[in-house]
């Protein structure tokens, strides 16, 4: 894992994707590059704007959904005041910025890989597939409700082969929960690593059946979190049997910095 680091970065850019109803809520926050000496997909950092004044008091969660030599892009949707806030951001506008924060997912080159994502799940995927040394492994399954166009799904299918399904009516869930199952069984008959993002809902769908399939798989976690640091404790989950016994404590760990990736059969979902 990256030294974790604190820094005030510039807002290169907000552009918005899709458009629901009027207006987008959806957004790709492109920030002049941190200071880190490298990180791993699947990792986070805590974003906290200058536009955040007084009224809102804590940064806000974002995944590195990629980076370059010259920028960090994160991706986010509104869904409440501090994301409303940051859709106000423009060009020049200064962030606090604090990571690269939490695990990866494992790349293991030479394993066939699936990815599965639900929804903003695929954020940590756009970085992961473009930083894989051999992609022609890896492979996509991306379930999401809103219109395509409100995902970096474009990003994805540059290094690999991606399939979507839209739950848009009755029925579309029951089709996606069935194609999960088909895929997941083929990579557990090649001895494939199964990679998941999404909803918990999603996540306890993988998990149950990586466990029924006995497919090696990790999930993701999106668990509300307010310091990013272990601090205040909001953000725990209960530990299986199969954590590590050196690392429990009291059967309760902190996602921001255990997580928030986890193999799927040590984590209860």
């Amino acid at each position: 894992m990256s030294q974790t680091s604190s820094c005030e970065l510039d807002v290169l850019d907000l552009v918005p994707f899709g458009q629901t109803g009027n207006e987008s809520r959806f957004f790709a926050l492109r920030l002049s590059r941190p200071e880190w000496t490298r990180w791993r997909p699947g990792q986070f950092v805590m974003i906290r704007p200058r536009n955040f004044g007084l009224d809102i008091p804590w940064a806000r969660p974002l995944g590195i959904c990629h980076m370059t030599s010259r920028h960090m892009i994160c991706f986010f949707q509104v869904r409440g005041k501090g994301t409303r806030r940051m859709s106000e951001l423009r060009s020049g506008d200064k962030v606090r910025v604090w990571g690269p924060l939490g695990n990866g997912f494992a790349v293991e080159p030479d394993t066939p890989t699936l990815l599965l994502a639900g929804g903003m799940g695929i954020v940590p995927f756009v970085g992961y597939v473009s930083e894989h040394p051999k992609p022609w492994n890896v492979s996509m399954l991306f379930g999401h409700r809103e219109h395509i166009s409100c995902y970096p799904v474009d990003s994805i299918n540059e290094h690999v082969p991606l399939d979507s399904l839209r739950e848009a009516e009755s029925g579309d869930l029951d089709d996606f929960i069935f194609t999960i199952q088909e895929r997941m069984s083929e990579y557990a008959e090649q001895k494939g690593l199964v990679l998941a993002c999404g909803p918990t809902p999603f996540m306890r769908t993988v998990q149950k059946f990586a466990a029924e399939l006995g497919v090696r798989c990790q999930v993701s976690l999106e668990n509300r979190m307010a310091c990013g640091v272990g601090a205040c404790l909001g953000c725990v989950t209960k530990t299986t049997e199969a954590w590590p016994v050196e690392a429990k404590r009291e059967g309760l760990v902190q996602v921001c910095n255990h997580g928030p990736v986890f193999w799927s059969d040590q984590v209860e979902l």
